[in-house]
C-alpha cells in the first residue's frame, strides 16, 4: 500500500526485434507524457507494435488520443497490454472492445 511516497516516475523504453517493436511504459501517461509515449513507438521502423501498459498507473484523454493515433498508424498490427487502470479508462471511453486491446489477466500475488 502506498503511504504517500513519491509519485510513480514515467518511463518508456522501446525494443525492436525484426519488424516488431515493443514499447514498455510505466507510471502516469497524461498530457505531459503522452506524446513521448507516441514518439517512442515511432522511433524505429516497425510493422507490428506491442504497447505494454501493464505498469501504467494513470491514463488520461491525451493518453487515449495517443493510443488511437497509434492504432491508425498500425492498423491490424497493434496490441495494447493494459493495466487494470488503463482498461477501465478505455472501457469508460467506449474503446473497451477494440481489436487491439488484449485480454490480460489481473496481476496476482508475486
Amino acid at each position: 500500500m502506498d503511504q504517500g511516497g513519491a509519485p510513480p516516475v514515467f518511463t518508456v523504453t522501446a525494443e525492436g526485434e525484426g519488424d516488431h517493436l515493443r514499447v514498455l511504459v510505466t507510471g502516469e501517461v497524461d498530457m505531459a507524457t503522452a506524446d513521448t509515449m507516441f514518439q517512442s513507438a515511432l522511433r524505429e521502423p516497425a510493422k507490428r507494435l506491442t504497447l505494454d501498459l501493464r505498469a501504467v498507473t494513470f491514463f488520461d484523454s491525451a493518453a487515449i488520443h495517443a493510443v488511437v493515433r497509434l492504432s491508425q498508424r498500425f492498423p491490424g498490427a497493434l496490441v495494447v497490454l493494459p493495466s487494470r487502470q488503463v482498461r477501465r479508462v478505455l472501457e469508460i471511453s467506449g474503446l473497451g472492445d477494440q481489436d487491439w486491446l488484449a485480454d490480460t489477466p489481473p496481476a496476482g500475488p508475486a
